[in-house]
């Protein structure tokens, strides 16, 4: 397994409460590092965020990038009238993760980002993606994490997909 896999899968259960593949200690410095609820000194709790409100990246065909999400995963586009709704994404756990500018964990090192996306079956969603000429890779399955499978969209950026345990 990959070092960056590894730092990945390390990170999943602390998102999702459990720090059921980190040692002892490993769970102890995660919960020691973590940000503090409020300083009680101050009186004041931190102002935290509250999810991701939009994923936006360059593309050499926005139109047609745009199109592929929309058909092959449901992703639906920013509504550019009036009355033309976004995309609801379900309640869950999000990874964040900064990884190294010399990590290989995205493929190519010129592509600075990469979407992993939860989706309820794994199985169906994999046939789907295949049956439409998309090459998916890395079909992987971790106990207490779950599902991942790799693919890249038309202009070679990465996604990985996630199917929780």
């Amino acid at each position: 397994m990959s070092m960056e896999r590894r730092q990945f899968l390390q990170i999943v259960p602390y998102v999702v409460g459990s720090g059921i593949l980190l040692s002892h200690g490993e769970f102890a410095l995660a919960q020691a590092v973590k940000a503090p609820e409020n300083d009680a000194s101050k009186g004041t709790d931190m102002e935290k965020v509250a999810g991701i409100g939009g994923l936006f990246f360059r593309a050499h065909d926005p139109k047609a990038l745009g199109n592929w999400y929309q058909q092959h995963l449901g992703v639906t586009l920013t509504p550019t009238t009036e009355g033309g709704s976004v995309w609801q994404q379900e309640a869950g756990p999000t990874a964040f993760t900064p990884f190294s500018e010399k990590s290989s964990y995205f493929g190519d090192l010129n592509k600075t980002w990469m979407v992993n996306f939860r989706v309820h079956d794994m199985t169906k969603m994999v046939a789907q993606l295949r049956a439409a000429g998309i090459e998916v890779t890395d079909p992987e399955s971790y106990p207490n994490i779950g599902h991942f499978a790799r693919l890249h969209d038309p202009e070679g950026n990465p996604i990985e997909l996630w199917q929780p345990a």
